[in-house]
């Protein structure tokens, strides 16, 4: 988007429909701001301390234009059902979404059901390996092929017995003799487009959308060593939130909400020295870094090393079978002393030698957002994944997705794919146990979410103000929301 248009964007009046201004971001600042200075250690600082050498992957990106100060953005993009229709309409069938996991469907005839909005898809594993996505309607009168997971011999509809094969060719018509002219060919089930990374399977109902690998831009390059090849799904938990989809995907976008909303992990959070990362050459993908194992620049000088390593100790950071009760060695920061006993942990759960994995790869929430709603965190694992999407076709409501992608060692099977544990709409986090001590800082996060969507609702101005910097991912993903409902 243009500065002028900006700037000419900041007129509207805060009552104005949302399509009268697609994101309404502009500049709520006349003069060029100067750029920010973060307080305490730079993540870039940390890094230089590594006890090994660090990965250019973790490169921070260009800075954001330093004249680039707050900016707003308009609440009715999510409390309208108006600005729902646009994504509907603009968004969902155009772009690159995670549908599932390979595991899931691993031999013909294997499908699973993925839905978006108002469309519903099955992803059937086909007898050649590969996967096809058709949309799940019967061609006869509509109905759905299929509700919930399962494997088809045939893909048979239940209300009247339409049949096809799994490759979506018309198999069987009841009582052909009433259908006239019906031409075979002209009845295979409608298709999207499918293709595979890292064991995920996404789709995309536009022919003419670039290649999968073009999408992902600098994603495969970043993961290639992390060993997701390795790796299957250990725990799968779903919750419905009381929130639109975005508001639920931006409380996971930035980190200094820590301070308020979980005010028990900054001991070893850096929660304000946390890097943002924009790449405006690979638009779909964009990352946070937050560092573990330092504490938050507020409270530099206030926390010692043997607390720091006991608290991540028994938060599970050290989950691979190290102990909990050592001193940590002198002249060495908990931080450190943690990422080596991971190495070793990490070498003896791996298909190789891990002595060169550095402290920032091992132990730092490094979180990937490849738009508009899949996000998988990198490193050397386990690595949690999210993602956000509506729920079904409302507006103010979104289903929240967390998996935990574990690795299994080389030369053994690989464990099953954990099935979707599905909590009450008000059932709290920490109910899943599989999800460990994420549960409860979930349930926190929660305790915002519950009250977004009511407050930007009441809200008198329509607006709400986004940061230069650590909230600059949400604002590159209203830019890329734009982009798609303007095209």
């Amino acid at each position: 988007m243009s500065r002028a248009r900006s700037v000419m964007e900041a007129t509207v009046p805060a009552t104005a429909h949302a399509d009268e201004s697609a994101s309404n971001l502009a500049s709520a600042t006349a003069n060029a701001p100067t750029p920010p200075v973060q307080p305490g250690t730079s993540f870039e600082e940390y890094l230089r301390r590594d006890a090994r050498q660090v990965s250019r992957v973790l490169d921070p990106s260009p800075p954001a234009d330093a004249a680039d100060g707050v900016r707003t953005v308009s609440a009715l993009r999510y409390t309208t059902r108006e600005f729902h229709e646009r994504e509907k309409a603009k968004l969902w069938p155009r772009v690159w979404q995670m549908a599932c996991r390979e595991e899931v469907i691993p031999a013909p005839g294997d499908y699973t059901v993925y839905d978006i909005v108002d469309r519903s898809f099955l992803l059937v594993r086909q007898t050649d390996g590969s996967i096809k996505a058709f949309y799940n309607s019967c061609l006869h009168r509509g109905r759905m092929l299929a509700t919930a997971p399962g494997h088809f011999t045939n893909i048979r509809c239940a209300f009247h017995g339409f049949t096809w094969r799994i490759d979506g060719a018309l198999h069987e018509v009841p009582c052909r003799w009433d259908f006239p002219g019906l031409e075979d060919e002209k009845c295979h089930l409608p298709e999207a487009r499918v293709d595979t990374w890292g064991g995920w399977v996404f789709l995309n109902m536009a022919p003419d959308a670039p290649p999968l690998a073009d999408y992902l831009g600098v994603l495969p390059a970043h993961f290639a060593g992390w060993g997701l090849d390795h790796s299957y799904v250990g725990a799968h938990v779903a919750r419905v939130v009381p929130c639109n989809w975005k508001a639920t995907m931006e409380a996971f976008s930035e980190a200094w909400h820590s301070m308020d909303t979980h005010p028990q992990i900054l001991t070893y959070t850096g929660d304000t020295n946390t890097q943002y990362d924009v790449w405006p050459e690979h638009p779909h993908v964009d990352r946070m870094i937050t560092p573990f194992g330092v504490p938050s620049p507020y409270l530099e000088g206030k926390v010692g090393e043997q607390e720091i390593f006991d608290t991540l100790m028994s938060l599970g950071a050290g989950r691979r079978g190290a102990a909990v009760s050592l001193p940590v060695p002198p002249g060495m920061t908990g931080r450190a002393f943690v990422a080596t006993l991971m190495r070793g942990a990490c070498s003896a759960t791996y298909w190789t030698d891990m002595s060169h994995a550095s402290d920032a790869e091992l132990l730092d929430g490094i979180l990937y957002n490849v738009f508009p709603n899949f996000v998988p965190w990198g490193g050397y694992g386990p690595n949690i994944v999210y993602r956000f999407r509506p729920n079904g076709d409302d507006h103010a409501s979104s289903i929240m997705e967390v998996m935990l992608l574990m690795r299994h060692p080389k030369g053994k099977p690989k464990p099953p794919t954990a099935t979707v544990n599905w909590l009450g709409a008000d059932e709290p986090w920490t109910n899943a146990r599989e999800l460990g001590a994420l549960g409860p800082i979930f349930d926190q996060d929660m305790s915002n979410l519950h009250t977004i969507q009511k407050g930007m609702t009441s809200s008198a101005s329509h607006r709400l103000l986004l940061s230069r910097r650590q909230e600059s991912r949400l604002r590159h993903l209203h830019d890329l929301i734009d982009r798609y409902l303007e095209a």
